[in-house]
C-alpha cells in the first residue's frame, strides 16, 4: 500500500512545530519542500492566525497558541484517516530503544571523558573514527525506522536523508555535523523524536 500523502499545509505547520522558531529556509530544508511553496504556506497560515513572524536579529516564523492546538487536531485526524497510528506507535517504541545509544554516542563526540569532564577537541582522529563507527551502526537501525515511517506517511520521508547527510558530513571531517548545528545528526534526531511525540499526542516531559 502506498504511503499516505500529508497535506502540504500540515507538513509546513508541523515542520515548524518540530524545528521551533525558524526562518522559512530552515523549515523548507527540514520538510524538503520548495522554498517558494513553504513561504506561500506560511503566509496563508499567518493569515489564519496559526503562525506569526518576528522581525529583527532573530527573524523567523513560530507557531501561535492557536497553531499548536491546530497541529494536534490535524495530526490526530491524519492518523485516524490514514490508519497509520499503529505504525507510528511501533516506530516510537523502536526509537525509544535506540535513543539512549544515539545520545550516548553524541555525548562521546563532545566529551572524551565524563568524570572528570574532558572536551573532545577532535585532535585524535582515532577517537573520532571510533565514535563515528558506533554512530554509523546506530544509523543503520535509524534508517530502517525512518523507512518504516515514510512507508506509512510521506511527511516522515526527509528524516532518513537528513540523518544520512549529517553522518556523511561528519565522516568528511565536518566536526560540527554530529552535535553542533541546527542540521547536525543530534538536531535531526531530536526533531524526529519531537515529531513522533507530537504525532501521537505524548507530552515530552
Amino acid at each position: 500500500m502506498a504511503p499516505y500523502r500529508s497535506d502540504p499545509a500540515l507538513v509546513v505547520l508541523h515542520g515548524l512545530r518540530c524545528v521551533g522558531a525558524a526562518p522559512a529556509t530552515r523549515v523548507a530544508d527540514a520538510v524538503r519542500l520548495p522554498l517558494a511553496e513553504v513561504e506561500s504556506e506560511l503566509i496563508d497560515l499567518g493569515i489564519a492566525g496559526l503562525v506569526g513572524y518576528t522581525r529583527g536579529a532573530f527573524a523567523g516564523w513560530a507557531l501561535t497558541d492557536a497553531g499548536r492546538g491546530e497541529v494536534a487536531a490535524r495530526l490526530a485526524r491524519e492518523l485516524a484517516e490514514s490508519g497509520t497510528r499503529a505504525a507510528v506507535e511501533r516506530a516510537h517504541e523502536d526509537f525509544g530503544e535506540l535513543n539512549p545509544k544515539v545520545l550516548e554516542a553524541c555525548t562521546d563526540w563532545q566529551l572524551r571523558s565524563r568524570l572528570p569532564s574532558e572536551l573532545n577537541d577532535h585532535t585524535d582522529p582515532g577517537y573520532d573514527a571510533q565514535v563515528l563507527r558506533r554512530l554509523a551502526a546506530l544509523d543503520d537501525l535509524a534508517q530502517r525506522l525512518c523507512a518504516d515511517l515514510s512507508g506509512a506517511l510521506t511527511r516522515f520521508h526527509p528524516y532518513g536523508a537528513r540523518l544520512a547527510s549529517a553522518l556523511d558530513r561528519a565522516r568528511a571531517g565536518d566536526t560540527a555535523a554530529v552535535t553542533d548545528r541546527t542540521d547536525s545528526y543530534h538536531s535531526v534526531w531530536f526533531q524526529l523524536h519531537e515529531d513522533l511525540l507530537v504525532s501521537l499526542g505524548i507530552p515530552r516531559w
